[in-house]
């Protein structure tokens, strides 16, 4: 799926427990950090034509951060990272690494129909993979749904809370969309200005 929808689901899942601005920001990036491994589309790309081609990302995508073992790393990074409530985060933590790779395992499909699997239990064995023979492409029809619904599921948690995502980047951006959702859907029936 594309990040950003990932960031999307993360950030939902943040929104399951009272959880502070540090504890939420931890849980959305727990749900996104497994793409991680796909940095090495970089490396790929710029030493395709050499005598020597780095295969990253065709080699490790979905191997080395979206396995069991990177998601109990994730979570326990998550939950020292924070300041309060350390086993709620911990435990959203891990739920949004894993909303991450059941996104991944039902809507990553290749252009040339490839599937990914991903294998669980790496490093340990490769043996127990996870995949979905009806996985459906990338760009989708059913990942532009989710991704929809996601900021449906963002807009009124803005509207209600009086927070969104964007708390994680800049404290203004966050307060003008609130502001917006608040304004054009007033809070409690109160008129609009």
């Amino acid at each position: 799926m594309n990040p950003l929808t990932h960031v999307l689901a993360g950030w939902a899942a943040a929104n399951l427990a009272p959880l502070d601005r540090r504890g939420r920001a931890a849980v959305t990036l727990a749900g996104v950090i497994p793409d991680m491994d796909g940095l090495g589309l970089i490396a790929e790309e710029l030493t395709k034509d050499s005598v020597r081609p780095l295969t990253w990302w065709s080699d490790y995508h979905h191997v080395v951060s979206h396995n069991l073992a990177f998601g109990l790393l994730v979570a326990a990074a998550c939950a020292w990272s924070a300041k309060a409530r350390r086993g709620a985060v911990a435990a959203l933590a891990f739920l949004s690494f894993h909303v991450h790779v059941l996104c991944d395992i039902a809507g990553a499909g290749g252009p040339d129909g490839e599937h990914w699997p991903i294998p669980y239990l790496w490093p340990f064995t490769s043996r127990v993979m996870l995949e979905w023979r009806g996985q459906w492409l990338i760009n989708a029809w059913q990942n532009v749904v989710i991704t929809a619904l996601l900021l449906c599921v963002v807009f009124y948690i803005a509207w209600r809370r009086g927070y969104s995502p964007l708390e994680m980047v800049s404290s203004r951006a966050d307060a003008a969309l609130v502001g917006a959702v608040r304004g054009r859907f007033p809070v409690g029936g109160q008129p609009r200005d």
